[in-house]
């Protein structure tokens, strides 16, 4: 029993301190006044040109309206380049080279690039078109992305205005983020990874990262950089440390807003959740030696190790949730640790009440229905807890240097169905959370039974977030397909013309949102 005392210490611990630094970070989103403005920049004389990379695999639901987006930029047609890097290999190369085809019809500097093979995936496509681009500035967005056609002009001055600075990025928001009950959650943890992750690192001159989409670089810094590398799951990750190692400043800019398109199931979303917890490690055992030997100060060093090893997280609060109910329970039974143990304990509160409070800050500083959004909270903390299983799956993979390829997150758009580009289910994670959120049931039960109150509202978490996460996906494809079946008028482009038709389709049986 003391053994696993101190197991659930040490995780809880490690809790502690990161809710302690999500605490600090908040705070510090105060004190700097909220959400900094874009610095204010005299407009550049001659505006650079400026290539616009886009890379796809197999998008055929969203690939159109991306290109669509872009072309409409109101950047000058003279200084804008667009690659269309396509490494599909179904009817979405038709899809692209059709549109790409029009645009160029209509005069803008566009084209439609393959390749043979997929070497490097995202990584190899975006260093495979940056041999013949021909901008200064490198701009990039994801499938899922609709950038505004003011995106340029905002970004632009800002990076041409200061020569130190490497790379901008914009914050993401949301094109479905009121859709159910699985978007509302993604998008509270992302707007609280960019109000006050990353505009408060970057404010403290912290490092931040470029988050893969949404951004633009400097070309000479990627290159001084080393360029793009694809030994890791998250390429972005790992060039942001490299570039900023080498000397280059990023700046956040956090009122610059790119609109994408949020995961509709739990499966996607697990993809993507092992994809950036198992690069994230990935880049942590490459780059955490040079940086900890290299002239940054402390605090640099402190923050960046924090920002690195964060998903570790995941493995704590599995101990956790295993550990929590036995202890308690053995507890009433006078068995195990008493009660200066589990006062200490008790400090493990700090770590949700970081976490909560820096969700709510940072829903505050972006929507004015903020006090209705984190409502949720509640389901937000409990499916952040139900990632454990899956999260942590992909942290002993890049441990024990598992290679596994790019699974980039499929995208339905408006045209596209949930099960669209649906990856398979992994089965074992599915039933491992299944039998967590059981054994947590059990938990709860015990602690009911044996009058340990103090532990039953953290176990009805658990029990909620593996329940919510292992039975979400299942659930919905039920009530889909007791929905009836309706039509609908769909806006889409004439591949010929380009002008824009209304069409009458039969949908796919959809659930109401949750």
């Amino acid at each position: 029993m003391l053994v696993l005392a101190a197991i659930y210490a040490a995780a809880t611990a490690f809790l502690f301190v990161l809710g302690l630094n999500q605490l600090w970070l908040a705070r510090r989103h105060h004190v700097q006044g909220g959400l900094r403005a874009s610095p204010t920049v005299e407009m550049p004389a001659e505006w650079p040109v400026v290539t616009v990379q886009l890379p796809i695999f197999n998008e055929r639901f969203v690939v159109e309206r991306l290109i669509d987006a872009v072309a409409e930029s109101d950047y000058p047609k003279d200084k804008l380049e667009i690659q269309v890097l396509d490494d599909s290999t179904d009817e979405t190369v038709e899809l692209a080279s059709a549109r790409v085809a029009y645009w160029q019809s209509r005069g803008l500097q566009i084209e439609h690039t393959t390749r043979d093979v997929r070497e490097g995936y995202k990584a190899g496509a975006l260093a495979h078109g940056l041999r013949n681009a021909k901008g200064e500035f490198i701009a990039i967005f994801d499938a899922d992305f609709l950038p505004q056609p003011d995106f340029l002009r905002r970004m632009i001055p800002a990076i041409v205005a200061d020569a130190s600075l490497g790379m901008v990025q914009a914050r993401w928001g949301h094109i479905n983020d009121t859709e159910s009950t699985l978007t509302r959650v993604q998008s509270a943890l992302l707007d609280s990874h960019f109000v006050i992750e990353q505009d408060v690192r970057n404010g403290a001159g912290l490092f931040m990262n470029f988050n893969g989409t949404a951004g633009v670089w400097r070309r000479a810094c990627i290159d001084d950089a080393d360029g793009w590398h694809h030994d890791t799951l998250t390429e972005d990750l790992d060039l942001s440390y490299r570039a900023q190692m080498a000397g280059w400043k990023f700046r956040f800019l956090g009122d610059v807003e790119a609109p994408a398109e949020l995961p509709q199931t739990v499966s996607v979303w697990r993809k993507q959740q092992f994809r950036w917890t198992k690069g994230t490690v990935e880049t942590a055992i490459k780059l955490l030696p040079a940086f900890l030997k290299s002239t940054q100060s402390l605090g640099v060093k402190v923050q960046g190790v924090l920002h690195l090893v964060g998903f570790f997280v995941f493995p704590a609060i599995l101990l956790a949730v295993l550990l929590h109910a036995p202890l308690l329970v053995a507890r009433e039974v006078g068995l195990g640790p008493g009660d200066t143990y589990f006062a200490l304990m008790g400090l493990g509160i700090f770590a949700f009440a970081g976490v909560v409070f820096a969700h709510i800050t940072a829903q505050r500083a972006l929507y004015s229905d903020w006090k209705t959004r984190i409502r949720y909270e509640p389901v937000l903390l409990a499916a952040s807890l139900g990632l454990a299983i899956n999260n942590t799956r992909g942290l002993i993979e890049a441990i024990i240097r598992h290679r596994t390829p790019f699974v980039r997150t499929p995208k339905s758009g408006s045209k596209g169905s949930r099960t669209s580009y649906a990856p398979r289910q992994d089965v074992v994670v599915l039933w491992l959370e299944r039998g967590l959120a059981f054994y947590s049931l059990i938990g709860l039960a015990a602690l009911v039974a044996s009058g340990a109150w103090v532990g039953v509202g953290f176990q009805a978490l658990f029990v909620c977030g593996f329940a919510m996460l292992g039975f979400y996906d299942h659930f919905k494809s039920e009530e889909a397909n007791a929905a009836p079946q309706s039509s609908a008028s769909v806006v889409v482009r004439s591949k010929e013309t380009g002008q824009p038709g209304i069409v009458r389709i039969d949908t796919v049986p959809t659930a109401k949102a949750a």
